[in-house]
C-alpha cells in the first residue's frame, strides 16, 4: 500500500476515533467570506474525510433560489450528501433558532450513524449559533421593526442607538450605531419581553452545553476577493438569474421578506420594477456583495478557535483542500492525547 493511502486512511481513523470516543461530538467548521471558494474547497474535504456536509448557508435553505445563491450543483450533492439545503419554500421563513434546531438533530443523527461530516457555509449567526446555541427569544414583529426602520430613515440611525442606550446599556456599547439590524432586534425582544436581551443571552450562555469546535477561516487578498465577486456575479447573469427571480415573483405565494432580502435577488427586483437598469443592478449586486464580505470577515474574527487559512490567487481547490485535512488531522491527535480542549 502506498505512504499515502496509509496517510489517509489514518485521517479517517483518527476523524472517527475522536468524533466517537468524545463525551461530545467535536464540529469541525469550514467557512469564509462569499466566494471566497468554501464551496468547492469544503466538498473535496469531505470526499477525502468520506464524510458528508452541513450548509451553515442562510440562503441555501430556499428551494428554487439557486443560480443567485450559488448552490451546490446537483452533481456535487449526488456525491456528497448535503443537509439543510432546499428544506424551506421561498415564501416561508425561517429562523436562527429554526436552523439551530435543525443543525442539531442532524449532528445528533450523523453522530448515531459514526459519519464524519464538516459544516460549511458563510453565514456568521448560523455559524454563532450552532457553537454558542441560543436563547429562546421572541417571534419577529414586523411591526415594531417597520416603525424603528421608520425612526432610523428620519431621524438616523444614532438616534434608535439611543433608544437601546437608555434601556439596555450593555448591549448598546457593544453594537456600532450602523449595526442597525441588531439594535433593532434588541429594542424589539425589549418590547416583547421587558428583559434586556443581554440579561437573557447571559441566561442562555449559563445553560447551554457547548460543542467542542475549530473553524478554519478560508482568506484571501482583497484584489483577489474582489475579483472573484465580479466573476461570480456575471456567472450568476450567464446562468439566468433574472429569469430565476421573474420565476419566483410569478409564483402566486410571492417572496418571504427573508427571501426578497438575499443578496443578488433584491436588486434584481428593484430592476423588475423600473428602479435600475441591469447593468446597475449588476454593479449594485457586486457593491453590496463586497460590502456583505467584510462584514463577513469582521464576525469570523470575533469567533474563538478559528484557524485562519491564506489562500494565494490561482490555488486550485484541491491543494486547498490538502491543507485543511492535514491541520484537521492535527487538531484531531491533539484532541485525542488531550493536548487541548476546545
Amino acid at each position: 500500500m502506498r505512504l499515502e493511502a496509509v496517510v489517509y486512511l489514518c485521517g479517517i481513523f483518527l476523524f472517527k476515533n475522536y468524533y466517537y470516543t468524545s463525551m461530545s461530538a467535536t464540529l469541525w467548521i469550514l467557512t469564509g467570506p462569499t466566494a471566497s471558494g468554501k464551496t468547492g474547497i469544503g466538498f473535496n474535504v469531505a470526499q477525502r474525510i468520506e464524510g458528508e456536509i452541513i450548509s451553515a448557508d442562510s440562503m441555501l435553505i430556499y428551494r428554487g433560489m439557486d443560480i443567485g445563491t450559488a448552490k451546490p450543483s446537483s452533481s456535487m450533492r449526488e456525491r456528497v450528501s448535503h443537509h439543510l439545503i432546499d428544506i424551506v419554500n421561498p415564501w416561508e421563513n425561517y429562523s436562527v433558532g429554526k436552523y439551530v434546531k435543525d443543525a442539531e438533530g442532524v449532528i445528533s443523527d450523523l453522530g448515531k450513524r459514526e459519519k464524519n461530516f464538516v459544516i460549511i457555509g458563510g453565514s456568521p449567526l448560523y455559524i454563532k449559533g450552532i457553537i454558542d446555541g441560543i436563547f429562546s427569544g421572541p417571534e419577529a414583529d414586523w411591526s415594531i421593526r417597520e416603525e424603528l426602520k421608520k425612526l432610523a430613515n428620519d431621524k438616523g440611525n444614532t438616534f434608535v442607538h439611543g433608544i437601546l442606550q437608555r434601556i439596555d446599556p450593555v448591549t448598546a456599547q457593544k453594537l456600532h450605531p450602523n449595526d442597525l439590524r441588531r439594535i433593532i432586534r434588541a429594542i424589539e425582544v425589549y418590547k416583547k419581553t421587558r428583559k434586556q436581551i443581554s440579561l437573557l443571552h447571559g441566561q442562555h450562555k449559563r445553560g447551554k452545553r457547548r460543542y467542542n469546535f475549530k473553524i478554519i477561516c478560508v482568506a484571501r487578498g482583497k484584489e483577489d476577493l474582489y475579483r472573484r465577486i465580479d466573476e461570480r456575479v456575471e456567472t450568476m447573469f450567464k446562468k439566468g438569474l433574472v429569469d430565476e427571480v421573474k420565476s419566483l415573483l410569478d409564483n402566486s405565494q410571492g417572496l418571504s421578506r427573508q427571501a426578497r432580502q438575499a443578496l443578488g435577488y433584491k436588486e434584481v427586483i428593484r430592476h423588475l420594477e423600473g428602479e435600475w437598469t441591469l447593468n446597475e443592478a449588476k454593479e449594485m449586486i457586486k457593491l453590496n456583495t463586497r460590502r456583505f464580505s467584510k462584514r463577513q470577515m469582521t464576525w469570523f474574527r470575533s469567533f474563538p478557535n478559528v484557524c485562519w487559512l491564506e489562500v494565494k490567487e490561482g490555488r486550485g481547490a484541491k491543494v486547498i483542500s490538502e491543507k485543511i485535512i492535514l491541520k484537521f488531522k492535527k487538531y484531531s491527535k491533539e484532541q485525542i492525547n488531550g493536548a487541548n480542549t476546545y
